[in-house]
């Protein structure tokens, strides 16, 4: 391609609305163009970005035996009622009404619409498994749009369901799709890892998310080095360390504390590990009165807790209702005097001499023990977050915390859709049996962003090879003024075609600097550049788009050496 035929649209200065690093670099390279509040455009350079990506995934799709179809993407509200989900999904739903005001949505995803296929069409025990997949637009009406296209209303999803006649068999889909997954990522070139992931609101009995390792990523994931072990920070555990109690070294007494009302703040106060201190939190469930025992360096983790049957549903509890509950303000909790059922972490378990919340406004305990100032908590569960230096629930080593993005999210539905929505086949016996299902989604539009995230510089994105808009760029000097220069950098521009080589021509009337520049922006990961004084003596310039510094290359000798560096990727 030549730019001069092309549309490129670069700027020097990203948008001030932008934020993360990959949407100023999305916007400046002129991948998108932003239309609205999470609606963007893909300009020609970014759609070729986008469809590299897809291209990969089916490839990999395919080669697992998966099908591929295309679904509407505005559904009926009657197939959502059947679930449940049509008041519960929220208002990231867009509805609409059409002209015979019936109700539709804009798929936000397709487990319904799938479930109404396979009932439909799956009869028999001998039709399954099945595993159908489509590359389709989705919108989400997000309460606030932001990072471009890292959370945009509109974005472009894989989305991928499978049918089964038993656990068993939906447990081998679901380990082929993570296999698949992994060579997915791996072909963009991202470096990714699979977590344990909770099942949220989508449900099922499994999940594990794909996440690209990135500081600026939304999730937290605590992994063991050491060994395969890695969770996102919602579902990650640790194993208890095995201390024991230390025996009192004191006395338990009240100490006045009148403007101190956080862990940290009361730790720093009576000059104390933050460790040392325990953490009282207050809630309400099914109209009971809890309070939560953390350490003071923890911190709670609401999914863990909503595990816990009776908590399921707990909502922090206000001010009045501790007051009513405690005749204490909020800051001075503790669990010694307090008439409410305790649920502890199991942490607390190991703490000893610790400081806590004496249940009246400006004091808290010190020397407070298990046994003797309080009974041991008989309600103990894991509802803390992990942290970096916990024990691996493996036993294999420490845990590390870092950030991710997640780019691909796997579940095993089981029965939750297809018992709903009477997806049943006819098992050898010809009974009536329902199917197991899984499905297996990726942020196709979200992994530009994500990989742009872990592939930059201060010049402008770093592409992968497998990705990049262009896989070659030839900057010719003066091409306009030169014959030279033009008979050259065609003739070797024609070469890489004919040799396969995914080429962009510079040939705009440019000053070299700016050229250079809007290549670095966009990310191609290859560049010659040809220049007179080295054609005189028959040599190109080039530089990898990592490289510190450019070589000297033979002209003569250029295309097998591109061809080379494109084998050897």
């Amino acid at each position: 391609m030549r730019v001069s035929q092309f549309f490129l649209s670069t700027l020097k200065e990203a948008p001030a609305e932008a934020e993360l690093i990959s949407h100023k670099l999305m916007l400046r390279a002129g991948l998108i163009k932003r239309l609205g509040s999470g609606l963007y455009t893909w300009m020609p350079l970014g759609l070729r970005v986008l469809r590299k990506i897809e291209h990969i995934i089916r490839e990999e799709m395919n080669r697992s035996g998966a099908l591929e179809l295309m679904m509407p993407a505005i559904q009926p509200a009657e197939l959502w009622q059947e679930t449940g989900r049509w008041e519960v999904f929220g208002p990231q739903m867009l509805k609409i009404q059409d002209r015979h005001q019936h109700d539709y949505c804009f798929g936000p995803t397709h487990e319904e619409v799938i479930a109404d296929i396979a009932r439909r069409e799956i009869k028999s025990y001998r039709q399954l498994p099945l595993n159908f997949y489509q590359i389709q637009t989705k919108f989400r009406d997000e309460i606030r749009p932001r990072f471009g296209v890292m959370r945009a209303r509109e974005f472009m999803m894989k989305d991928a369901y499978s049918f089964h006649v038993d656990l068993a068999s939906l447990e081998q889909t679901y380990q082929r799709m993570h296999d698949t997954y992994s060579r997915i990522f791996s072909r963009i070139g991202l470096n990714f890892r699979a977590v344990a992931a909770d099942t949220g609101a989508m449900g099922g009995s499994s999940s594990h998310e794909f996440h690209v390792l990135a500081e600026s990523g939304e999730d937290a994931i605590a992994f063991c080095p050491t060994s395969d072990y890695a969770a996102n920070i919602e579902l990650a555990t640790t194993m208890p360390r095995g201390n024991t109690r230390l025996e009192p070294s004191g006395a338990m007494q009240k100490i006045a504390t009148p403007d101190q009302k956080s862990c940290p703040e009361v730790a720093e106060f009576l000059g104390v590990p933050l460790e040392q201190t325990l953490k009282t939190l207050a809630v309400t469930a099914n109209d009971q009165f809890y309070l939560l025992l953390l350490r003071g360096d923890h911190q709670l983790n609401e999914t863990k807790v909503r595990k816990i049957p009776f908590l399921a549903n707990f909502e922090l509890a206000s001010a009045e209702q501790i007051i009513a509950e405690i005749a204490c303000p909020p800051g001075y909790l503790g669990p010694v005097t307090a008439k409410a059922k305790i649920v502890a972490d199991k942490a607390v378990l190991e703490m000893s001499n610790f400081v806590c919340g004496a249940n009246e406004a400006g004091y808290h305990l010190t020397q407070v023990n298990f046994g003797r100032n309080l009974p041991v908590p008989e309600l103990v569960f894991d509802i803390r977050n992990v942290v970096a230096g916990d024990l691996s629930p493996d036993g294999k080593g420490i845990l590390e915390i870092c950030r991710g993005i997640e780019v691909g999210h796997i579940f095993q539905l089981r029965t939750k859709y297809a018992e709903k929505m009477q997806a049943t086949y006819l098992d050898e016996s010809g009974q009536t049996k329902v199917m197991e299902m899984g499905c297996y989604g990726i942020g196709v539009s979200r992994i530009v962003a994500a990989a742009i995230e872990q592939n930059h510089d201060a010049q402008g994105i770093i592409f992968p090879l497998s990705i990049a808009p262009f896989q070659l760029s030839i900057i010719p000097i003066n091409y306009h003024k030169s014959d030279m220069i033009r008979s050259e950098a065609d003739k070797l521009y024609q070469a890489c075609l004919e040799t396969g080589i995914d080429v962009l021509l510079d040939d705009r009337e440019e000053r070299p600097g700016v050229m250079f520049a809007d290549q670095e922006l966009i990310g191609i990961p290859h560049r010659l550049v040809i220049g007179e004084r080295g054609l005189k003596e028959g040599l190109v310039e080039y530089r990898g788009r990592r490289d510190e510094a450019p070589r000297m290359l033979p002209l003569k000798e250029s295309i097998a050496f591109i061809t080379q560096q494109l084998a050897g990727y």
